[in-house]
């Protein structure tokens, strides 16, 4: 392959391969390096409505009221744009059902199930760290209170 080629238009690297010293582990990279889409993939699968969706269709396929039901807060508008981009990236699957009135399901493609699990860890290592988070943020707000306190006495 000639220097400057990518493998792809879409070829970011085999990153997933290389040790966390390794100086070609560089997380930066991922905003910098040409036609490299991990960026815009870590944005949307990281967006909290695409988190809710994926953790919900992990249990069943869902319909669309069904989601918006169960997602606290979620606009029509906004269910609908997540739901697009996740199954234009193969997360999600959308089955129209020839009845009337229609019906679609949503459901969990094996690569979204894939990311799951991940998600699951996610999850499980926030809930593991919740107090120590908790308390952390108690430090600091204490502090940020003594460091206004201290500007105000000035």
């Amino acid at each position: 392959m000639e220097e400057g080629t990518s493998k792809s238009p879409r070829h970011c690297g085999d990153t997933h391969l290389l040790p966390d010293d390794d100086p070609r582990w560089d997380v930066h990279q991922w905003d910098t390096r040409e036609d490299c889409e991990v960026r815009q993939i870590l944005d949307r699968v990281a967006d909290k409505w695409s988190l809710l969706v994926i953790a919900l269709l992990e249990q069943r396929s869902m319909r669309f009221t069904e989601l918006r039901r169960a997602i606290d807060g979620v606009s029509q508008r906004m269910l609908t744009v997540t739901l697009r981009q996740l199954e234009r990236d193969g997360l999600v699957l959308r089955t129209v059902h020839p009845v009337v009135p229609p019906r679609v399901d949503y459901e969990l493609t094996p690569l979204g199930g894939t990311l799951h699990e991940t998600i699951r860890a996610l999850v499980t290592w926030t809930e593991a760290h919740q107090n120590e988070i908790a308390a952390a943020r108690a430090d600091y707000d204490a502090r940020a209170q003594e460091r206004a306190g201290a500007m105000g006495a000035v």
